[in-house]
């Protein structure tokens, strides 16, 4: 019932003894199936004989925030780990995060550039691709600032995730290296408003945006929608957090004593599921349209090496809560515009050439109390906002921006992360901003170069 992070760490035999298994595989997959690229047998084999310095030097060569993704990727590489064909896989994520935990107990040590390029950059949003990418470009020797509407740095990683998935300490240490490294942050300055894209234009040399794709998925034709009591995810999310970190005294959408429905089976699902635990809710069920997966993967379905549709079960769910699959809202229902209780019903969801149907089950529909409704059913996009209008650039049909191969979406104006992608994993984050500081450096005619792992227009191999 605490907020600290569930998963304490790893003793150091349990960890020697997961990278050893890595040792004996022939040809590695577990890299492919990583969006960065980690060259995980090699540090795996440095945690095995201890050399705990060069396993953090070989990891942060291709991931600048390991601590990050050792705490909230869904682990790519384990569903691609050899071992996984017949037996459980390497647990790489639990390595990962032990070997950022000893990189940070040693003391991390800033990387400043010997050398200033003279030239400078603005990153809107410190998400975890904007992070990426002032970091690489501050170390290249470029003047970064980074832009961020909230008040404090982080992006979602703040005020999205719950501590009890990553505690903000976390975040705070890593910030602190990148300041000093030279990177400038400027929270509570939103782009488009405070400041216009011709005043970044002036004062920079290229802009990265980077500001996520928040917009969250609604559904606005379900009769009862405006009913008080029906909330987007991140209205409860971001509030939350808030409270925890002692910048609020309490959140306008508390679960405390009331019946909860949270409609989607992902991370934003599980992640208002444990808070909503932590609010004191007097019952919570959590809603999927899909069929029940399998617990264990399926070889005809989701062959080896790809990512397996199984049944994920997050440490909220072993706190508690009901789940019901294979069902979908029919109705909001209320009394004087206060929501009272659902009607779901059964239904059977198909795809065929491509277009996905959802068909209720005749017979099927039934009613469940509810105080409260979260809608944990994705994201639709980065958000319209001014800063779009002054750049000159339009959204997608997906909501995201498209970028060339070089990055830029409109002339000297880079995109990255989930504002380029849509709504996807933290790795493809940090790869992105990766990426996309690489081809600022070239942009900016600099010496020397920056790695990039991933193209513009690259899709996800595993997932």
């Amino acid at each position: 019932m605490d907020w600290r992070e569930v998963y304490p760490p790893a003793g150091e035999e349990l960890i020697r003894d997961q990278a050893t298994r890595c040792m004996d595989c022939g040809i590695p997959f577990c890299h492919e199936g990583c969006p960065l690229g980690n060259r995980i047998p090699d540090w795996n084999d440095l945690v095995r004989t201890g050399a705990w310095a060069a396993a953090s030097e070989s990891l942060h060569a291709t991931n600048n925030f390991p601590e990050f993704t050792g705490r909230l990727c869904p682990a790519p590489c384990e569903a691609a780990c050899v071992l996984g064909i017949g037996d459980d896989p390497v647990t790489i994520k639990q390595v990962e995060v032990e070997i950022a935990g000893h990189a940070f107990r040693a003391g991390l040590v800033p990387q400043p550039a010997p050398i200033a390029s003279g030239k400078s950059v603005a990153v809107v949003g410190s998400g975890p691709a904007g992070l990426a990418a002032a970091q690489q470009l501050a170390r290249a020797g470029h003047a970064v600032t980074v832009y961020e509407r909230d008040d404090r740095i982080g992006g979602l990683l703040r005020y999205g995730i719950p501590d009890f998935k990553i505690e903000k300490d976390v975040i705070d240490a890593r910030l602190e290296q990148m300041a000093a490294e030279g990177v400038v942050f400027q929270p509570g300055v939103e782009v488009g408003v405070d400041i216009t894209a011709d005043d970044l234009r002036e004062r920079f040399d290229a802009v990265l945006l980077a500001a996520g794709a928040l917009q969250g998925r609604d559904t606005p034709e379900t009769p009862g929608r405006e009913l008080d009591g029906v909330h987007l995810a991140m209205e409860h999310l971001v509030p939350a957090n808030r409270v925890v970190a002692g910048l609020q005294d309490g959140t306008p959408i508390d679960a405390a004593g009331k019946h909860v429905i949270i409609i989607g089976g992902g991370d934003t699902g599980a992640d208002c599921l444990g808070v909503a635990h932590r609010q004191g809710a007097a019952s919570i069920t959590q809603l999927d349209q899909y069929p029940v997966p399998p617990e264990e993967r399926a070889g005809i379905n989701d062959p080896w090496p790809t990512w397996p549709m199984i049944l994920r079960n997050y440490a909220a769910h072993e706190e508690g809560g009901d789940r019901i699959f294979g069902v979908a809202v029919q109705e909001f229902i209320g009394e004087n515009g206060k929501l009272t209780a659902i009607r779901l019903a059964d239904v059977a969801v198909q795809r065929v050439d491509g277009v996905r149907t959802v068909t209720v089950v005749p017979g099927s529909e039934r009613e469940l109390r509810a105080d409260l409704v979260l809608l944990a059913i994705g994201f639709a996009g980065t958000e319209e906002q001014p800063l779009l209008d002054q750049f000159g650039i339009a959204r997608n049909r997906r909501g995201a921006l498209d970028a060339g191969a070089d990055w830029q979406t409109a002339p000297g104006v880079f995109v990255a992360g989930d504002m380029h992608r849509g709504a996807s994993l933290i790795v493809w984050a940090i790869a992105e901003g990766r990426a996309a500081a690489a081809a600022i450096h070239d942009y900016l005619g600099a010496a020397g170069d920056l790695p990039a792992p991933v193209r513009a227009d690259q899709q996800p191999l595993s997932v």
